[in-house]
């Protein structure tokens, strides 16, 4: 409880860039084993990129592709994210459902 009469200053929020790019390539180049780990998600990053590209282009969000999938939004969160975090790997049945939501078709190449 404030006392009467206390004046609070207000301060005006100011956000911390943070550039997780940059900070990854920087210890990347300065750190062999963060580079080794880094570099072995190369497939998982760059999938999840592929999703998230795909659900940008389409502008939709997370909970649109989600009920267009038949699944809740929280599901479709974990989809996402299981890329990066190798806990779970979603199906190429749900990769390609994920990519029909989108308004893509799932197309696997090998190079």
């Amino acid at each position: 409880m404030l006392k009467k009469g206390l004046k609070i200053k207000a301060t005006k929020f100011q956000p911390v860039a943070f550039k997780a790019k940059e900070l990854a390539e920087r210890k990347r180049a300065s750190d062999p084993a963060f580079k080794q780990a880094y570099d072995a998600l190369e497939t998982e990053f760059a999938a999840l990129a592929t999703l998230l590209e795909a659900r940008r282009e389409a502008g939709l969000t997370q909970a649109e592709v989600a009920l267009r999938m038949g699944v809740s939004q929280p599901v479709l969160a974990r989809i996402e994210s299981s890329l990066g975090s190798r806990k779970h790997t979603p199906s190429l049945n749900t990769l390609k459902r994920y990519a029909e939501a989108c308004g893509k078709r799932l197309v696997i190449s090998m190079l």
